[in-house]
């Protein structure tokens, strides 16, 4: 994967577009009637960078990647993929992108070859030096492990074969940018794996991927910066360790001695553990410390937010009701 300072990981938005960045966005808002779906979304992506936006069903995540995709129309705010607006951008912009939504439909009577050859054949007009669109079809199909399913129809794949060929349909072109959202549901843990693979080897090739997901062990494993996204607006952003850092939370310490097992919650494990070896020493076997992770500061900053958003709403209508 893309190697970041740790400086300039976690930084926050320019809130300027424009520069290095693949995607910029500031003060992004989408109403729906009288609904906010997005309430003023800052986000930022360099090139070969991976960022993986995570937050609870209905926080806006998939409007978002739709918006930058420029398959919907924004409300309010600044937006920039690879230079353009995607709300104008032209054929030659969209063919630097690739997509791999959460679903589409299916041409269930095409050969998996077949489909890739006439997708690869849109792609091709807009190749570009050290860029060369489209990607050979027999190394996508090997890329994505489909080499066996080359011949078959797409009506006869399993789901998780049917999801790398989303994932194929996606890369196809050789993106500068990659949307994806939720790619990796229905993958078997084999799948999920190589998909990893397949992400870190884009990023190497500097493209930039932004990626849903639910799956919080997939985004620790794949992220360059992880944006927590809640009720319309981003809580949090970080590496993971740096979230995981904005919780205030005891480590557990686990060991065992004399053949019995010991859990212990302190403050400060290393203070614990120089008085735990000095006053046991080698009786002590089999530490395990256990720092607050992802999903303890996933859960704690989503519901941080959820909370501060319900005592808001109450104060509204105790004013109202005045």
């Amino acid at each position: 994967m893309a190697m970041v300072d740790e400086d300039t990981r976690a930084e926050a938005p320019s809130g300027a577009l424009g520069g290095a960045a693949a995607i910029e966005v500031s003060g992004l808002r989408m109403r729906y009637g009288d609904h906010d779906v997005l309430c003023g979304v800052d986000l930022r992506a360099r090139r070969g960078e991976v960022v993986v936006v995570l937050g609870p069903n209905g926080a806006g995540k998939t409007t978002t990647v739709e918006i930058l995709e420029g398959f919907r129309a924004r409300s309010a705010g600044e937006v920039a993929v690879l230079g353009a607006d995607p709300a104008t951008g032209d054929e030659r912009w969209r063919a630097r992108l690739g997509v791999v939504m959460q679903s589409w439909r299916d041409h269930g009577r095409w050969r998996v070859d077949e489909l890739l050859a006439h997708v690869a054949r849109f792609y091709a007009p807009y190749s570009e030096p050290g860029r060369v669109r489209p990607r050979p079809v027999d190394e996508l199909l090997e890329t994505v492990g489909l080499t066996d399913c080359a011949r078959r129809r797409i009506n006869t794949l399993s789901g998780g074969q049917r999801r790398r060929l989303d994932v194929a349909i996606g890369i196809v072109g050789r993106p500068e940018v990659l949307f994806l959202d939720e790619p990796t549901a229905g993958f078997d843990p084999e799948a999920r794996r190589d998909f990893h693979d397949l992400v870190h080897g884009l990023a190497d090739e500097d493209t930039t991927v932004l990626l849903t997901t639910h799956d919080l062990d997939e985004a620790e494993k794949l992220a360059d910066r992880i944006l927590i996204l809640a009720g319309g607006r981003v809580v949090a952003q970080g590496t993971a360790d740096q979230l995981a850092a904005q919780v205030p939370a005891d480590a557990e310490v686990k060991w065992t001695r004399g053949g019995q097992r010991f859990v212990h919650s302190t403050p400060d494990a290393t203070a614990f553990l120089r008085g735990l070896l000095a006053d046991s020493g080698d009786e002590v076997a089999g530490i395990e410390v256990r720092r607050a992770s992802l999903e303890d500061a996933y859960m704690t900053l989503v519901h941080r937010h959820e909370t501060g958003d319900a005592r808001a709403a109450a104060s509204a209508f105790a004013e109202e009701v005045r």
